[in-house]
């Protein structure tokens, strides 16, 4: 087994914790009543790219919720890959319709349950471990930056705005959106163009 592989299966039982404490946050951007759990939400996400390895990591903000932007950039001559996702959730209401709490992520053969948990929480934060993985096993072989918005699910309103402020920093080679359609969990599926 690979020192990556290990370390994935070593901390893989911490991965999914950290995961669930991020679905826990009810980032619900559409509702005023959430704001403060939104700005929450974005600083757990900041704290997790600067653990993961990230030299840089912000809460930057718009004239909405703000954008968690972090880099670890090995070489300038190296290819920079661009990491974009959300931590904005939907509404989750009607609550009588849940099973189990939205916020109280539930895991049922082997799958989580909660608001966020595959849009787009749980993507974003495959990434995020992605990187931490490699990082901590000297395995990086590129510069990477997250873009990490949380309006997504009510428009990206802010998001063109802050793209052009700060349109020097996300110089990418590519772009490795983790919120796409999937045609089935047994189907892979890669988007190539949006």
């Amino acid at each position: 087994m690979s020192s990556t592989q290990e370390y994935l299966e070593g901390n893989k039982e911490r991965f999914l914790d950290e995961l669930k404490d991020l679905l826990k946050i009810p980032s619900v951007s559409a509702d005023p009543a959430f704001k403060e759990d939104v700005f929450e939400a974005a600083e757990f996400v900041r704290a997790k790219l600067e653990a993961a390895g990230c030299d840089t990591t912000e809460v930057s903000p718009t004239e909405g919720f703000p954008v968690v932007y972090a880099e670890k950039i090995l070489d300038p001559a190296f290819p920079t890959v661009l990491v974009y996702g959300h931590y904005d959730v939907q509404p989750a209401d009607p609550y009588e319709l849940w099973d189990s709490p939205p916020f109280e992520p539930v895991v049922k053969d082997g799958k989580i349950y909660a608001r966020g948990a595959c849009d787009d929480k749980g993507q974003m934060y495959m990434h995020v471990k992605a990187f931490e993985t490699l990082v901590a096993n000297n395995a990086l072989r590129c510069n990477v930056k997250f873009m990490i918005e949380g309006e997504e699910e009510v428009g990206s309103e802010h998001l063109a705005t802050w793209c052009k402020e700060h349109k020097d920093r996300l110089d990418a080679d590519i772009i490795l959106i983790s919120d796409t359609s999937m045609i089935a969990n047994d189907i892979p599926s890669i988007t190539t163009g949006i």
